[in-house]
């Protein structure tokens, strides 16, 4: 665990994926440091180039961020946010306040890692330090190896010896604190900028039921505790309101990992859990599997895990770009596949289980590559990570990690038929079919159509041919 040290000149907290005021690795480091302690945020330009101007998350960092800035001027500190390129506005601002250090919590993602390794660079030619902490995963990086020292590309052992080294190591969910230590926070007045600044107008995130911010995390927390113990049932159905909702808040770190992993266990002690509880940690480990494969494995950004899936040959072309279009769009002519997409198109929000319907529609029924689906979500969602992202994508496309085996091919029917059996899900995003019974809702097309709602774009017996011939080219070494 690094050292304290006593430079008077100050340190400067970096906030990127932790949006919080607690149980915050870089920030209870820095308060340490016996220096006066300033903190700051960066609208990182790059990052945000190319978003559209109603994005909702860059509208719950802007709502989160005020939160921060209001919980630390009441711990004593403040707030400094800027917009730039945070590769030459961190250094800026640490040699315009004249700290002797910079601390941040780690982040995985290749592009990240490089930002970082930038400003190293830096702030060590400027006579600065760069101090890094382990703050978004239980275990990063290379904590949890196989019995040989290697990485786990398969999750069931993955979680087996993560589970092992967490027994070994319970202090891994310690909190980190930090109002004991708020002494050292410099006083100031926090500043802030209108999302105008940045070059967005703000979306309404009422309207998609997100409440931002430390208060939004732990209100859903709170809320989803009593429903632990039937996650595991609940979990699989859309129409219910079975699964946390956290992953936004994880994604932006106004929740702390170590807090949902500690409950969850103390919850289970108490058998207070049930299988749900077991399900739902084996969900969160999930998180720390894909950002410990993302960084061993880089080249997953663009290209797939097992490289011999690079030879599958995807549908290019007009035909190929309409079918993806209705895919987009949901109006490929399968109910659940279009009320899913219609749900992450108006919300940024996509039930699990249909990311793993609609992703493998688009894989393997319409034969289009995972790379064009992946870019898509990542556009889209509220809640998207990198490294979950890929993975699940990869996942579908089998071409990854523990992925399920190509000749594994969802049927969307059948899909809709168990896991939405009254339709009443597809009847919330899909209004149009809301007369349809439940036994017509799932193929409308079988009982004579639906005005205005289109047929299937394919038929998903031949697709499921087309496709298993598709991937003969791995078969033998897949």
């Amino acid at each position: 665990m690094p050292q304290s040290n006593s430079d008077p000149r100050g340190a400067l907290v970096w906030f990127r994926r932790d949006l919080r005021a607690f149980d915050h690795a870089a920030l209870h480091h820095a308060l340490l440091a016996d220096t006066p302690v300033y903190c700051a945020f960066i609208f990182d330009s790059p990052i945000l180039a190319g978003l559209p101007r109603d994005d909702r998350r860059v509208a719950f960092i802007h709502a989160s961020l005020a939160e921060l800035a209001d919980e630390l001027e009441a711990l004593g500190g403040h707030l400094l946010v800027r917009h730039g390129d945070a590769r030459a506005a961190i250094p800026a601002l640490a040699a315009e306040l004249g700290v002797a250090a910079v601390y941040a919590n780690e982040d995985y993602d290749p592009a990240a890692i490089a930002r970082d390794e930038a400003v190293l660079a830096a702030l060590e030619s400027d006579g600065r330090a760069l101090k890094l902490f382990k703050d978004h995963v239980i275990f990063a990086r290379s904590e949890v190896l196989s019995q040989a020292g290697k990485p786990l590309g398969v999750f069931t052992p993955y979680k087996k010896a993560w589970m092992k080294r967490l027994e070994a190591q319970p202090d891994a969910l310690a909190p980190w604190h930090i109002e004991p230590h708020a002494a050292a926070f410099a006083a100031g007045k926090s500043r802030l900028l209108a999302l105008q600044d940045i070059g967005f107008d703000g979306a309404d995130l009422a309207d998609v039921g997100v409440t931002p911010g430390m208060a939004g995390g732990s209100a859903l927390f709170d809320t989803f505790q009593p429903q632990l113990p039937d996650y595991d049932n609940a979990r699989d159905f859309p129409a219910r309101d079975g699964t946390s909702h956290l992953s936004l808040h994880l994604r932006f770190g106004t929740v702390s990992i170590r807090h949902l992993v500690r409950t969850a266990l103390q919850l289970s002690a108490r058998g207070q859990a049930g299988d749900g509880g077991a399900t739902w940690l084996s969900e969160l480990v999930w998180r720390d599997f894909y950002q410990m494969i993302l960084f061993h494995n880089p080249h997953v950004v663009g290209t797939s895990f097992k490289p011999v899936y690079d030879k599958v040959d995807w549908e290019t072309g007009p035909a190929a770009d309409e079918l993806f279009a209705a895919w987009c769009e949901g109006r490929t002519g399968y109910p659940l596949v279009d009320a899913a997409m219609a749900q992450l198109n108006t919300t940024g929000f996509m039930h699990n289980r249909l990311r793993m319907v609609t992703a493998s529609f688009l894989c393997k029924d319409l034969g289009i590559d995972w790379r064009r689906g992946e870019a898509y979500f990542a556009l889209k969602l509220n809640d998207y990570e990198l490294a979950s992202n890929n993975g699940g994508w990869q996942w579908a496309a089998s071409s990854g990690c523990d992925a399920q085996p190509f000749f594994r091919i969802f049927n969307p029917v059948t899909q809709s038929e168990r896991f939405d059996r009254d339709g009443e899900f597809i009847r919330k995003f899909l209004p149009r079919l809301a007369d349809l019974s439940a036994r017509e809702i799932h193929a409308p097309w079988l009982h004579g159509g639906v005005a205005g709602y289109p047929p299937p774009v394919v038929d998903h017996a031949e697709a499921r041919q087309r496709t298993l011939a598709r991937f003969e080219v791995v078969k033998a070494r897949g």
